[in-house]
């Protein structure tokens, strides 16, 4: 009450002051002056027009805020409003947030200086107003009021400086109101970009999910690829060891002795599926042993990978997966056997693990489903994000040659 009490009495006094400096000079006047009546009719005209007028900002105010105080009763308004985004980020959803608002014109936004000013047009809330050449409220009135949005940095966030007033200097305040008209400007701006953040977080909520969704599909293919071992090889393994017992039992204890370190070097792991060049190379040299017992003479291995790069991070099972390649396509098919070179090499970043076979090559008649070099490709881009390759090329003078390039330290791996 205390509120409305004063601004009633404000704007009284304004405008009675104003009248008597009015009236005063109507009666310094010759002749004209000397008639009372006019400058009588005009004082108390003008005063129930003020106060009139006053009762409807009251009331209008009411409505829009819900409250009656300074704030509210004020014709400039001003808000802070700290937006959790970069300073650059945060003006440009100051820009669409005030380019949205109704009767917006004249919008100069400047993104390097991180400052905008716009005009919005003033609505006419009850139609044309009655008598309005008459209403000493609405003679200086302006049609558009004024918006002006700076935004600051603050470290990782942007510090939004609002001010929404009249087209009109600061003195007027004190004869003429804005409807609240001021007031519900600084609110939608403000609505608008809460709703933007909201909408914003909401979207990374989305992208967050999908994300972690698209991680457990990776993570349950890779697993699946993982997976993916033929059992021929234990088979025959077993069924050879079997009949070794009989003719060779020494060559089959060592054969079930490299099948043991084969299948230790094989389970799997749950909580990581990376392994090492190192790891990965024992597994593939005692699958090599059980087939030198198999085959003899047959097969020959040339190893030489460098003790330095044997920690490099590799996917369990790939270098088997090329090793088994070169065996069932390359050396299996030929009468006289061959030779498996497994070689290492670093450049710069990178580690090119190299399964070359000097077999029948791509002339072979032994055709593979392709499936193997289709899950290592897979998994090399599930997991390094194509930061990692598997090419594969005809060895010289016959053959074929796997090589897989990694990255040397297993970073851009996938999480």
């Amino acid at each position: 009450m205390f509120k409305r009490l004063y601004f009633l009495l404000r704007i009284t006094l304004a405008w009675g002051l104003a009248v008597i400096a009015v009236v005063s000079m109507y009666s310094s006047l010759p002749l004209i002056g000397d008639f009372e009546l006019p400058a009588v009719l005009f004082s108390f005209g003008t005063m129930g027009l003020v106060i009139a007028g006053a009762f409807s900002h009251l009331h209008r105010v009411q409505l829009v805020a819900g409250r009656i105080d300074s704030e509210t009763l004020d014709n400039r308004q001003k808000r802070l409003i700290e937006i959790p985004l970069e300073a650059g980020e945060a003006f440009d959803l100051v820009d669409a947030a005030i380019r949205e608002l109704p009767g917006v014109k004249d919008v100069n936004s400047a993104r390097d200086s991180l400052q905008l000013r716009a005009k919005v047009a003033r609505p006419q809330l009850y139609g044309e107003p009655l008598l309005r050449r008459w209403n000493p409220l609405l003679w200086f009135a302006p049609e558009d009021n004024l918006l002006h949005a700076t935004v600051l940095p603050a470290g990782e966030s942007g510090r939004v400086t609002l001010i929404c007033e009249p087209e009109c200097p600061g003195w007027s305040d004190w004869f003429l109101v804005d409807d609240g008209t001021n007031f519900e400007n600084a609110e939608a701006i403000s609505r608008a970009i809460t709703r933007r953040i909201g909408e914003r977080r909401r979207n990374e909520q989305a992208s967050a999910t999908q994300t972690a969704t698209e991680k457990e599909l990776s993570e349950a293919r890779l697993h699946l690829l993982h997976a993916q071992v033929e059992p021929h090889f234990l088979y025959n393994t077993l069924a050879s060891a079997q009949l070794l017992t009989r003719s060779d039992p020494a060559r089959a204890e060592t054969m079930l002795g490299h099948l043991i370190q084969y299948l230790r070097r094989s389970l799997p792991n749950a909580e990581d599926e990376m392994s090492s060049v190192g790891t990965e190379l024992e597994r593939a040299l005692a699958y090599l042993e059980i087939l030198k017992i198999r085959m003899g003479e047959r097969l020959s291995v040339q190893t030489d990978i460098p003790e330095e790069l044997r920690a490099t991070p590799l996917p369990a099972m790939m270098l088997q997966t090329l090793v088994e390649n070169a065996i069932k396509h390359g050396l299996e098919p030929r009468t006289g056997g061959g030779t498996i070179w497994l070689r290492a090499r670093r450049d710069d970043d990178t580690v090119a693990i190299t399964v070359a076979d000097d077999g029948d090559g791509f002339n072979t008649q032994t055709h593979g489903t392709g499936i193997g070099l289709k899950n290592v490709r897979e998994r090399l881009r599930l997991r390094y994000n194509g930061a990692a390759a598997l090419t594969v090329a005809a060895n010289f003078p016959r053959g074929v040659a796997a090589t897989l390039t990694v990255p040397a330290s297993g970073a851009n791996t996938h999480e």
